[in-house]
C-alpha cells in the first residue's frame, strides 16, 4: 500500500524529471536557432550546455533542474527577510571550455571545496577517490575563477530539498562548454533512493554523462533516483547556512523557485588537504 507521503514525493520527483525534459527540449531549440544566426552572419556560436539534477538537477540543469511539477495547495506568501549579506563587489566571467580538462589532482588525495557565499562560508569535504573526474573539475573551474560573483539559481522545498549553483548565467542552462562522466552512483551513503542531508551532487540533463558545472546542495534527506554524482559531504557549519538560505523560502511559494535569499557564491576554492 503506498502511503500519501511517498505518493507526494513520486508525484514531487516526476515532476521535476518532466521540467528537466521540458528544460533540456527547449536547449536544443536554442541552440538549433543559433546555429542558423551563425550561418547567416557567419558568426560562430558556441552554446554552453545546460546542467540540471535536479534533473535536480537537470540541466534546468540547468536549473537543471528542478523544476518539477507537485502543486502544493499553499499560496505564495510574503517574502522573507533575506537573511544574507550584500554581494562582494566583481562579476561573473564568461568562460568555456571545447574539453573535459585533463587530469591534474592527486587521486589519493584528499581536497576540500568552500564556497564563501553572501550567506556564510560551506566546506564541503570532496570524495576525490569515487568521483575523480568530478573533483578535477571542480578544481579546475575554481582555480580559473568560474564560479566566483554566480548566483545559486534554484531551491527546492517541496518533495526534494537542495540548493542549486554552478550556472554563471543564473538561468539553469549554463555550463563550462564541456560535460563530465557520472560517477560514484553506487554510493554507500545512497540508501533506498535517499540523498542524505550534507550531500554535494552534480546537476545533468536527465541524461546519462551530462554534467558540467551545476550541482546541488542537499539540506533535507531527500528521495531521488541514484543518477547525480554525489561528490561531496557539508560540514556541520555549512549545513546551518543551507537550512538558513531554505528558511527565507523560494519566490513561487510553489516549493521550487529562485531563493528568497541573495546566495551568491563570492568565492570557490578547492584545496588539497
Amino acid at each position: 500500500m503506498v502511503s500519501q507521503e511517498q505518493r507526494r514525493r513520486q508525484l514531487a520527483r516526476e515532476k521535476f524529471l518532466r521540467q528537466q525534459q521540458r528544460r533540456t527540449s527547449a536547449r536544443r531549440k536554442s541552440r538549433m536557432r543559433n546555429s542558423v544566426i551563425a550561418s547567416v552572419l557567419g558568426v560562430v556560436v558556441i552554446g554552453s550546455l545546460a546542467l540540471y539534477t535536479t534533473g535536480v538537477l537537470k540541466n534546468d540543469d540547468d536549473k537543471a533542474n528542478a523544476n518539477a511539477e507537485v502543486t502544493p495547495s499553499a499560496s505564495a506568501t510574503s517574502k522573507a527577510p533575506d537573511p544574507c549579506e550584500k554581494a562582494a563587489g566583481g562579476s561573473v566571467e564568461k568562460l568555456s571550455w571545447k574539453k573535459e580538462p585533463a587530469m591534474t589532482i592527486d587521486k589519493s588525495a584528499d581536497y576540500t571545496m568552500t564556497l564563501a557565499t553572501t550567506c556564510g562560508d560551506i566546506d564541503v569535504a570532496l570524495k576525490t577517490a569515487a568521483a575523480p573526474h568530478t573533483v578535477n573539475s571542480f578544481n579546475f573551474l575554481a582555480g580559473k575563477g568560474y564560479f566566483d560573483h554566480t548566483k545559486c539559481h534554484r531551491l527546492t522545498t517541496n518533495g526534494i530539498y537542495v540548493l542549486q549553483c554552478g550556472d554563471p548565467t543564473g538561468t539553469g542552462s549554463g555550463g563550462p562548454g564541456y560535460t563530465i562522466p557520472d560517477e560514484n552512483l553506487k554510493d554507500k551513503s545512497l540508501k533506498d533512493n535517499v540523498y542524505p542531508a550534507g550531500t554535494v551532487a552534480m546537476a545533468n540533463t536527465g541524461q546519462a554523462h551530462t554534467g558540467g558545472s551545476q550541482f546541488f546542495l542537499v539540506y533535507q534527506d531527500s528521495q531521488l533516483p541514484p543518477s547525480y554524482t554525489p561528490f561531496g559531504t557539508i560540514g556541520e557549519a555549512g549545513l546551518k547556512v543551507l537550512k538558513k538560505i531554505a528558511d527565507a523560502g523560494e519566490n513561487t511559494g510553489a516549493g521550487d523557485g529562485a531563493p528568497n535569499a541573495t546566495v551568491v557564491i563570492n568565492k570557490a576554492t578547492v584545496a588539497k588537504s
